[in-house]
């Protein structure tokens, strides 16, 4: 009965299925929206059309050139053997000393070198960090959410991600009072996670709001999670401020990385920062887990710890840095000022991270609307796929209609865990003329949707 009963739901074009249901009961909550819609977009492309990919948040494959001192530092550490050996699980010790001896300048919380533990990519700690949490614990989450956050958070719960709001009408400010009712009449509830700045809005966390976040956490005794990817890539009025430097003795996990500000995505190296893990017995406990798992993996790519502290003491970082900010702030100028006289949007300009997100006004989307397709073979595919979706996936339905008229692919707002509608599109075009080009085209597309 059990083996009727699994082939019914969903597998009938299959001759026959196992003994046992081998399917993870969340399966379903495993969605990755930023890459999910490449497959569709190739398929476009083989009939012949080029789509300009503004999906994914990579500066190297949209053209960014990495300087030729960071490549030198990695070509020297390519010359010295033990570049090719294991690191120690937790990550170098040379690299981990020197990233708790910058936190110490930074201010805030204390660090030991033995709290930071490397991982191959922040998606590989984001994996271990909710696959070793109780699974009755949930961590929530801001809402729009970074699927690779709310995918695993929901995965290992066995349930939907659960969420407090950003408002998009408040510049993408945190509803505080939102979150605080989740809390308080869901005690599940046993941390709070923050991404700042935030991908996908570009929203920074005033301190006043981390503060308040901090105080929360403390009163419903709560432990944080604080994403900062992209920690140095900020440019807007409000002054970007690390978790570490407010946390007040609250239980916490920072995580940092070197895939958006060398950048080098490729070299999958992130790592966490765990603080105030003496205050609480079952936080240690719940870190010595997360070590554990991670002792069974050997350890994280050893290349880019090596070269860590040379790049990130050299002189010309800063100033690396300060020109990448200066241009994504020019970038999101342009983009607002293009984009921002639209009716039916609201277009918040980011303060940090390298990316726009575009809301739809709930009266302005509907589900009949179109873009102009000049070929009759790609308006038959968006047709097809359009056809496909479910009722009330309005923004993924402008998204495919803007892959075939536009030939721009943005990723659907709802991919991001959220009941708003709109998109997300990246701010890392090199060239000034082709990133206009790409704003007005886009522009010109949503008003003959919305006008459709």
């Amino acid at each position: 009965m059990a083996r009727a009963q699994f082939a019914n739901k969903g597998h009938g074009r299959y001759a026959k299925t196992m003994r046992g249901n081998i399917v993870h009961a969340s399966a379903g909550e495993l969605s990755y929206e930023i890459r999910e819609i490449v497959d569709f977009g190739l398929e476009l492309e083989r009939e012949g059309i080029k789509l300009v990919w503004e999906n994914i948040g990579d500066p190297v494959a949209k053209g960014e050139t990495i300087p030729d001192w960071i490549k030198e530092i990695i070509m020297e550490a390519i010359k010295e053997n033990s570049t090719f050996a294991y690191s120690p699980t937790k990550g170098l010790l040379e690299t981990r000393k020197f990233l708790s001896t910058l936190r110490t300048k930074e201010g805030g919380e204390k660090l030991e070198a033995d709290d930071i533990l490397f991982f191959n990519g922040l998606g590989d700690a984001v994996s271990k960090v909710y696959t070793y949490l109780n699974k009755n614990a949930r961590v929530l989450g801001p809402s729009p959410a970074y699927p690779t956050h709310s995918s695993a958070e929901a995965a290992h719960a066995e349930s939907h991600h659960l969420t407090y709001q950003l408002n998009p009408y408040r510049n993408w400010l945190p509803d505080i009072e939102d979150l605080r009712n989740k809390i308080r009449y869901n005690e599940a509830i046993s941390g709070i996670l923050i991404i700042n700045p935030d991908n996908p809005t570009g929203m920074i966390y005033p301190e006043r709001v981390l503060k308040e976040i901090v105080s929360i956490a403390k009163e419903f005794d709560l432990f944080l999670i604080s994403d900062e990817i992209y920690s140095n890539i900020y440019y807007g009025p409000e002054k970007f401020v690390s978790l570490s430097q407010v946390l007040d003795g609250v239980p916490a996990i920072v995580m940092k990385g070197l895939s958006k500000e060398i950048p080098w995505p490729g070299a999958r190296c992130g790592w966490i920062e765990v603080y105030n893990k003496d205050k609480d017995e079952s936080f240690a406990r719940y870190i010595k887990t997360i070590n554990d798992a991670k002792m069974l993996e050997v350890c994280a790519t050893t290349l880019p710890q090596k070269v860590l502290p040379k790049i990130f003491s050299d002189p010309r970082y800063e100033e690396h840095l300060k020109n990448r900010r200066d241009a994504y702030k020019e970038r999101a100028e342009t983009a607002c000022k293009i984009l921002g006289e639209i009716k039916g949007i609201s277009v918040v300009k980011p303060s940090g991270a390298f990316y726009l997100t575009v809301v739809f006004d709930q009266d302005a989307i509907s589900g009949d609307k179109t873009i102009p397709i000049k070929s009759e073979k790609i308006k038959s595919l968006i047709e097809k796929k359009v056809a496909t979706l479910k009722e009330g996936e309005l923004d993924k339905r402008f998204v495919y209609y803007l892959m075939g008229g536009a030939h721009i692919c943005v990723v659907p707002l709802s991919g991001f865990n959220t009941n708003l509608y709109g998109f997300r599109m990246t701010l890392l075009e090199e060239n000034k003329e082709k990133f206009e080009k790409i704003l007005k085209d886009l522009g010109e597309a949503i008003e003959k949707y919305l006008s459709s």
